[in-house]
């Protein structure tokens, strides 16, 4: 990640890239206005001050009371030491994505989100540099310009990325109006805006459900291999995704009462479910065969890959997401755009609606509700969370 450069740093820095000095075109240098002008002229073409060691300019020879109406502003901070707030008509779109990337840093290792969000903000950020130049001001942003920029990201992505896109970018600079670093709140315009849920659900119908049906669910458990086959399991049973799996450590199990009481890693949500027989004895297998972990921070981890580490990768194409593609494949069955692992996610769910608990369907997936009953409700009995589960299993393995 590129460091913000200090406030002396970008003075310096903008006026050695201003264009050529009074050297190269035989300028004279000016006088002081008057003898007890605290400026001086240096020969780069501006007015300039040494305070504390450092060089500060604060204006063109042409303009010396605006330099040093400038200077007054600024020499208190200056000559304490304390930094200066940016210019909010001075913003460049790269200082904004330093300065939102380093902030959004320092969530990710607070823990506060994940390192697959972090670098979501960052393309988010690459792709305003790409477009916009590293050097254009932010105040001279306007709905001209964002509706450029979303006609050019529509043209390569489809509306759930475009959407996802173009919500991170608004995020950035929501962070430099909250945090003062632009003196106006910025103008989209009516363009610049995620796409409607008319056209996502258009585009989901057009790609076809994220959904498995009972026997290609039954194809992947007899093609897979363990760990994967415990995995795939896992997702069908307790409706765990990719990160679910990888993250799932072994205190989250009591497999001696077919339990897992499992907090969502995204979230932090509670999250509680039965397990399956068969759930139970390929999660039993694959801990038999667990490979050695190179690390202390993976050892409590239920699933460890060959190589010694996490199957939990803060990428989109994750170790698990590889595999289950391989076997899709195999089986003919990955014809259907989205079609992965995290589906049986969706599939559990769809399913699960079906035994007519939302609540108990919702604490098992870790889903959260801001109405009235989930305020009120205190627990969900175990029987309901095994008629949920129970009615899964049967779609799935039927009498068995």
């Amino acid at each position: 990640m590129t460091k913000i450069k200090s406030t002396e740093n970008v003075a310096q820095s903008q006026s050695a890239d201003s264009g050529t000095t009074a050297r190269t075109t035989g300028r004279r240098k000016p006088e002081k206005p008057y003898p007890d002008f605290p400026l001086y002229a240096h020969p780069r073409g501006y007015w300039c001050k040494k305070i504390r060691g450092k060089f500060f300019y604060f204006g063109r020879w042409e303009d010396p009371d605006g330099a040093l109406a400038k200077y007054l502003e600024q020499k208190d901070s200056l000559h304490a030491g304390r930094s200066l707030r940016p210019d909010p008509d001075a913003l460049t779109v790269k200082e904004l994505c330093n300065q939102f990337l380093n902030a959004k840093a320092a969530s990710r290792d607070a823990g506060e989100i994940t390192s697959r969000t972090w670098d979501d903000y960052k393309a988010a950020g690459v792709i305003l540099v790409d477009h916009f130049g590293r050097g254009r001001l932010v105040s001279d942003l306007g709905p001209d310009d964002f509706a450029s920029l979303r006609k050019k990201m529509a043209k390569n992505w489809g509306p759930v990325t475009l959407g996802n896109t173009i919500q991170r970018i608004r995020v950035a600079f929501k962070f430099a109006v909250d945090n003062g670093l632009v003196s106006k709140v910025i103008p989209y315009g009516q363009a610049f805006k995620r796409p409607s849920k008319k056209t996502l659900r258009l585009d989901k119908a057009k790609n076809g459900v994220k959904l498995f049906t009972a026997d290609e669910v039954r194809q992947l458990l007899d093609a897979a291999t363990q760990p994967l086959k415990a995995m795939l399991l896992l997702g069908i049973n307790a409706g765990l995704g990719n990160s679910d799996c990888g993250k799932l450590p072994l205190s989250a199990l009591s497999l001696e009462t077919a339990w897992l009481d499992f907090p969502r890693p995204k979230t932090g949500i509670a999250r509680r479910c039965p397990l399956w027989p068969e759930t139970v004895d390929a999660v039993r297998e694959a801990i038999a065969h667990r490979p050695v972990s190179k690390s202390e921070e993976h050892a409590a981890l239920v699933f460890i890959t060959r190589y010694g580490g996490s199957w939990a990768k803060a990428v989109a194409d994750s170790p698990i997401t590889k595999e289950t593609q391989k076997i899709l494949k195999k089986l003919g069955i990955a014809g259907r755009k989205g079609l992965g692992f995290y589906s049986l996610r969706h599939t559990f769910r769809t399913i699960a609606d079906e035994a007519k608990d939302q609540p108990a369907a919702d604490f098992i997936m870790g889903h959260s509700r801001d109405d009235m009953s989930s305020v009120y409700r205190e627990r969900i009995a175990d029987e309901r969370l095994h008629a949920v589960t129970d009615h899964v299993r049967q779609w799935l393995f039927g009498s068995n």
